[in-house]
C-alpha cells in the first residue's frame, strides 16, 4: 500500500457507495466476525438467543402451534 493505511483505503471506498451498498458491507463484516469466533462464544450467544426467544414465547402464551401456524402463513404469503 501506499501511505494509506488499509483502513483509510477500505473507508473510501466504502464512502463511495450508496447508503443501501454500505449496509450490504457492515452486513458482511459482522458475518465475517461471526464466522471468526470460537465455538463457545458462537454455542453462548445461541443459548442467550433461544433463551431470550424463550422468554417471549412464555410471556404472549404462544404455543409450539401457534408458531408453527405462523410460519406456516408467513410461508405461503412468500
Amino acid at each position: 500500500m501506499t501511505d494509506q493505511s488499509f483502513a483509510e483505503v477500505i473507508l473510501k471506498e466504502i464512502s463511495g457507495l450508496p447508503e443501501d451498498r454500505q449496509a450490504d458491507v457492515l452486513a458482511f463484516v459482522r458475518f465475517l466476525k461471526i464466522g471468526m469466533a470460537d465455538a463457545e462464544s458462537t454455542d453462548l450467544r445461541f443459548g442467550i438467543a433461544l433463551d431470550q426467544a424463550r422468554k417471549i414465547t412464555e410471556s404472549q402464551n404462544l404455543t409450539d402451534e401457534d408458531i408453527e401456524n405462523e410460519i406456516r402463513a408467513y410461508r405461503a404469503n412468500n
